[in-house]
């Protein structure tokens, strides 16, 4: 999945990041990381004078993601199946649960009546 993005909000975004990294030390009575600021700012000034600078570092960023959505979701998927799903699946099984109904009974007519009256077909909208 391709998508557009703007060399400007690349950099605003990353400033806002790097400022973020400079301030988080405060939490714990720790002095503001300068050289954090100082790369914020600087992808704040690029962003604004020259966002064409940044193209091959929003090319690589993009690239990154797609890489790491490729890897992640079939490994999340995999683990919310053998996690969740099979567990569940063993435990009905276990109870003898038929939830979809369909145990085959040659007993049973499978015809389900239905108990609502449909109107005509005349005058549908």
């Amino acid at each position: 999945m391709k998508s557009k993005s703007s060399n400007k909000s690349f950099g605003i975004l990353f400033f806002i990041v790097f400022i973020l990294i400079s301030l988080w030390p405060l939490l714990n009575g720790n002095p503001i990381r300068i050289w954090s600021i100082i790369v914020g700012i600087l992808f704040l000034l690029i962003s604004y004078t020259k966002p064409k600078i940044l193209q091959p570092l929003n090319s690589a960023w993009i690239r990154l993601g797609e890489l790491l959505g490729k890897l992640i979701a079939p490994i999340v998927m995999a683990l919310i199946y053998f996690v969740l799903i099979t567990p569940l699946s063993l435990i009905i099984k276990l109870f003898g649960k038929d939830l979809l109904n369909i145990k085959f009974n040659k007993k049973v007519s499978y015809w389900i009546d239905r108990k609502k009256n449909l109107s005509s077909m005349k005058k549908q909208f």
